[in-house]
């Protein structure tokens, strides 16, 4: 999966080291039990926790366990964030939506596994959907100041992290589809163009 999030100051370290480790132990729960069958406390005594202590950082067991999804869509804000100012922005959202392709084979093996776990279960729909807008209200606020637009009342900004955000869902769930059929970097890349360009009405051979 996605790393993410540097974090100074002891307190701040701690906190997203207990968080992580919380994160963890949903995901790995979820894949061995099945989720129905993981509690809250149950994450909290594989984390080595109290259960009260998982409660100051998640609201339930399905946050939890899409919470390493999470984390790794942060990382991509980061790394849209981090592209020059003067980059066109397309680009800029390129390279920030491709970079997860460029991970090692494991790590891509790793998030496919978690990833279609999400994708199956219906409880965890909600969930999986707030990951997305979560990235996708960053993306708003990163457009817009890209642009100098305004987040809140112009429609570009928001428009485009929509479109975006949707663009890596379904480009991602693509590749997890083709089992192994399709690179997950030529996904991404073929998606973007094709948003980019106005989806223009393929080709049909006859």
């Amino acid at each position: 999966m996605l790393r993410c999030v540097v974090v100074t100051g002891r307190r701040e370290r701690k906190k997203a080291e207990t968080r992580a480790a919380l994160a963890r132990a949903a995901m790995r729960l979820a894949l061995e039990r099945g989720v129905e069958n993981v509690t809250t406390e149950a994450i909290a005594e594989a984390a080595d926790v109290a259960p009260r202590t998982f409660r100051n950082y998640f609201s339930g067991k399905e946050e939890a366990i899409v919470a390493e999804l999470s984390d790794g869509m942060g990382q991509i804000s980061e790394l849209l964030r981090s592209r020059p100012a003067g980059e066109p922005l397309w680009d800029s959202l390129r390279h920030a939506l491709t970079h997860m392709a460029s991970l090692p084979p494991e790590w891509l093996e790793e998030l496919a596994v978690k990833v279609r776990m999400i994708k199956a279960n219906s409880a965890l729909l909600s969930s999986q959907l707030a990951v997305f807008d979560r990235l996708g209200q960053d993306f708003t606020a990163i457009i817009a100041e890209r642009t100098g637009t305004d987040a809140h009342t112009d429609l570009y900004p928001r428009l485009t992290a929509a479109v975006v955000t949707t663009t890596l869902r379904l480009a991602v769930f693509t590749w997890l589809d083709s089992a192994g059929r399709l690179n997950l970097g030529e996904v991404l890349e073929d998606a973007l163009a094709q948003v980019r360009a106005g989806l223009p009405e393929p080709t049909v051979s006859t």
